[in-house]
């Protein structure tokens, strides 16, 4: 029997990992229980306040997130702010499987993580996203995760195909709009109702955003060459979904760029190409752990248009999150995750 714990379990990401936690088969079978559920502020407070949609979790009271609390667990899911998780993850054996959903471990450089954190570098764990070159194999029995940020599995999973297979000059343009719960769940004047449903907005741009590090890291893994990534993230009035819109300058045909998408992504279970002429959108993997794909060649400006779709919730965040523990431990991949959306 394998105990899960979850720290920060009041917040989006926490509540999205129980939601998948509590429909995955060995929950169901009982090789999966769900122990310790921790907070900050809302400690003390019973999870269904936070969360009414997680009945089965309903009684359940939010213990503190500190490390005995959270000691004992097989498996710990940190849902913590940027900066948090490593203090607590410094205080649980090396037998727990951790699996950060932050950013404290995702950066290998400590001058990018210095630079955009503005604190001093944890180090860094295996990442989270299988479907890289050797990720698979990097996330077997490791008993250390770290989770994509949600704008970079987007842009990871657009570009990889064309920039291992040399198809692109990797000079990037990402622009990427993605709904408030990106943001997490702290209450803030600029994400109010009132300041989003209507409007949309760019923010962090020209390089400010903490996730262009982590999406030129990505592509470096991929190529020898000089990796250059302007991203630009834009917030829409919807709760959840990201849809990453991603050029950069090509010779190669639609039936080159093609090939080599079907070729990198035809096996994966969960990031489908789609169709010629279809394009994704984000009301098509709401809930699902799916990654929608297109790619297209502006003949007349030589540029490459790679598209990717998900839910930052789910293949962005908490389903990552599962995927990655899957893996850990030696369950199917699949197993507690679906391609299958919500829709309308």
């Amino acid at each position: 029997m394998t105990s899960v714990a979850v720290a920060g379990a009041s917040g989006y990401a926490g509540g999205e990992i129980l939601r998948l936690l509590l429909g995955h088969p060995a929950y169901r079978d009982g090789r999966l229980v769900i122990g310790a559920l921790t907070a900050a502020s809302s400690a003390g407070t019973d999870i269904t306040e936070h969360h009414p949609h997680l009945l089965p979790l309903e009684g359940r009271v939010l213990d503190p997130t500190e490390p005995e609390v959270l000691a004992g667990h097989d498996v710990v899911f940190l849902a913590l702010p940027h900066g948090h998780s490593a203090a607590i993850a410094e205080q649980l054996g090396p037998e727990t499987l951790i699996v950060d959903c932050g950013a404290d471990f995702r950066l290998t450089d400590p001058s990018a993580w210095e630079r955009y954190y503005g604190s001093t570098h944890a180090g860094s764990w295996p990442y989270g996203l299988p479907e890289l070159p050797g990720g698979r194999d990097a996330l077997q029995d490791t008993k250390r995760i770290a989770v994509p940020g949600c704008y970079p599995t987007a842009a990871l999973l657009a570009l990889l195909p064309a920039v291992a297979a040399d198809l692109i000059e990797p000079a990037i343009t990402v622009v990427a709009v993605s709904g408030t719960s990106g943001a997490g769940r702290a209450a803030k004047v600029d994400l109010l109702g009132a300041e989003v449903i209507g409007s949309a907005r760019a923010y962090n741009i020209g390089g400010a955003h903490r996730h262009t590090p982590e999406i030129a890291q990505g592509l470096r893994l991929v190529t020898d060459r000089d990796v250059t990534v302007s991203f630009t993230p834009v917030l829409i009035p919807t709760s959840r979904g990201i849809l990453a819109t991603c050029t950069a300058p090509t010779t190669a045909t639609t039936s080159e760029i093609r090939s080599a998408y079907e070729k990198a992504y035809g096996s994966e279970p969960f990031v489908h190409l789609l169709p010629e002429g279809r394009l994704p959108k984000t009301g098509s993997v709401i809930g699902s752990n799916a990654a929608q794909v297109a790619v297209a060649v502006d003949a007349d400006a030589g540029v490459l248009v790679a598209l990717c779709a998900i839910d930052n919730l789910v293949k962005g965040t908490g389903g990552a999150a599962v995927q990655s523990m899957n893996l850990a431990l030696g369950w199917p991949e699949t197993e507690g995750l679906s391609t299958v959306g919500v829709a309308p």
